[in-house]
């Protein structure tokens, strides 16, 4: 029976091998192959995106550089749709997926995260002349402009608002720039995207949600070594001044809480 039992073992061993989380993902092997695949999606603005050279840019692309950096290695960007994004994890496509995944419980049960690197939150947005709105309260009666099936439509539905739909962000903001709309309740990155972009635009926030979505640098369970490598390169990062360099060149300020 000794022979079947050692059978079993190297069977044992060979799916071991052979599993996602045991292929080519732990830091010793990262670092001894000089790069650290990142999955990303490639077309989500301001965060990972081609700009009109055709240079894949944004946010989360330089987070992702310097930390490849940090570790010692290179970052090898593999872009995909975000339907499968995460996916590619367990296939073993790359190491990393680094594209505003937000932390949540549900992916917390079959992912590992690092600790937040971005924050968003709902922010109301008014024109810049518009003093009778400053909270989410005074929308009562009010005309918001929203995309109706999201989360913050809802919430300004709670509110009290009026809803006139809109096919996002963009559409919002118009109607509130041109008066068809009073306000609109909006991611508070996409605000600062927007401001950055169009500076002289007069919208202000009026109100912020004290409570945050963060969003991590996600990888398979079972690396606990090349989570904590990640991690300690996100603290270098902000230690150094380096995320607020980057942060303000895409947003103009800290959006790191």
């Amino acid at each position: 029976m000794n022979w079947f039992k050692s059978l079993l073992a190297a069977a044992a061993i060979q799916a071991l091998a052979i599993l996602p989380g045991h292929a080519g993902s732990n830091l010793d092997e990262i670092k001894s192959a000089g790069v650290l695949r990142i999955g990303t999606e490639g077309t989500y603005a301001p965060f990972t995106y081609h700009d009109q050279s055709g240079a894949l840019v944004g946010f989360d692309v330089e987070i992702g550089r310097e930390v490849a950096k940090r570790l010692g290695v290179k970052a090898e960007f593999l872009e995909g749709k975000w339907d499968g994004l995460i996916a590619g994890l367990d296939a073993n496509r790359y190491d990393t997926v680094i594209n505003q995944v937000g932390i949540t419980e549900a992916r917390k049960q079959k992912y590992d995260f690092s600790e937040p690197y971005i924050a968003s939150k709902a922010v109301l947005i008014v024109r810049g002349d518009n003093d009778a709105i400053k909270d989410f309260a005074d929308l009562k009666g009010k005309k918001s402009a929203q995309s109706l099936s999201s989360n913050f439509g809802k919430i300004a539905e709670a509110s009290g608002a009026e809803l006139v739909g809109t096919d996002g962000f963009d559409q919002s903001i118009q109607l509130v720039l041109n008066g068809r709309a009073d306000a609109t309740i909006n991611d508070s990155l996409s605000f600062y995207d927007f401001k950055k972009q169009k500076p002289d635009a007069d919208v202000k926030i009026a109100a912020q949600q004290e409570n945050a979505d963060y969003s991590g640098i996600i990888i398979r369970k079972g690396e606990p070594e090349l989570l904590a490598a990640i991690n300690e390169a996100l603290k270098a990062i902000k230690d150094d001044g380096t995320y607020q360099k980057i942060a303000d060149k895409y947003f103009g300020q800290d959006v790191s809480k």
